[in-house]
């Protein structure tokens, strides 16, 4: 599936994070990054709003949603977008996971 645009997410830090916007059920290659998965509402202007559900990092995208252990949450909140920031490094990864974790609500994270 297309990319659907870009979003830039702010952080506990003031680092702002720039994510690549998917539909939900979209496939990745063997990349690391940090996601998000967020509930998009249209905008009549063609944007969207984003309602944010899930922070996570993995090394490898194309398994990642295989059967993830949040999902049911990620239905039932109405997930429809997956935000991705590459970045090859774990231990990169798990720092700006955290930073973003602390500087909102994710009702998926809990």
């Amino acid at each position: 599936m297309a990319k659907i645009g870009t979003m830039k997410v702010d952080s506990k830090s003031g680092t702002v994070y720039a994510f690549d916007l998917y539909p939900v059920g979209t496939s990745f290659k063997e990349l690391g990054a940090v996601y998000i998965i967020t509930k998009r509402t249209p905008k009549s202007d063609g944007g969207g709003s984003h309602t944010y559900l899930y922070v996570g990092e993995t090394g490898d995208l194309s398994t990642r949603f295989d059967d993830h252990h949040k999902q049911e949450c990620f239905d039932e909140h109405g997930a429809s977008c997956i935000g991705i920031h590459l970045d090859a490094s774990e231990d990169s990864r798990l720092e700006k996971e955290s930073d973003l974790h602390d500087a909102h609500d994710w009702p998926c994270n809990d």
